[in-house]
């Protein structure tokens, strides 16, 4: 069962994201999350699209792209936090992870459809999660990949 916070952020994101262009993906924890791994904690919903659909969402929701939201780690072409929702939406597009010395594109291919409240929200198969997680290769993403294989 997903926490009320949760099920509502994903609600909003769903909707804002009703005339979406291109694929998008709920990724992180919040995805472990919809795949039914239980416990979890979900701080922020981590939403993955292209850069198109990010330009017209961050411009419909009011929000400026973050210029310095790359990390040692992490960086994407534009990157927003959407704060209207009960959880921090991080809206990634053109995302990057940094592994062995090179930035590797993340961007799902599969797409799982589920019903949170009604509303569509997609979220990468559990295998190419769990592959994910174990990329970005940080122990809180490493017990995901755990918990999703439990």
């Amino acid at each position: 069962m997903l926490a009320p916070d949760l099920r509502k952020s994903l609600v909003m994101v769903a909707e804002a994201m009703r005339d979406a262009r291109d694929p998008w993906w709920v990724i992180s924890s919040a995805a472990v999350a919809l795949h039914g791994v239980t416990p979890i904690e979900v701080g922020d919903v981590d939403v993955v699209m292209s850069v198109g659909d990010a330009r017209r969402l961050m411009d419909a929701l009011g929000i400026t792209p973050i210029e310095d939201g790359a990390s040692s780690l992490f960086r994407s072409t534009l990157f927003g936090r959407w704060e209207t929702p009960p959880l921090v939406v991080e809206i990634m597009a053109g995302f990057h992870v940094e592994t062995a010395g090179k930035w590797t594109e993340v961007l799902p291919s599969m797409r799982v459809p589920l019903l949170v409240e009604g509303a569509v929200v997609f979220v990468p198969e559990r295998e190419e999660l769990a592959g994910m997680l174990r990329l970005f290769g940080r122990p809180k993403d490493l017990e995901r990949v755990r918990l999703l294989a439990s």
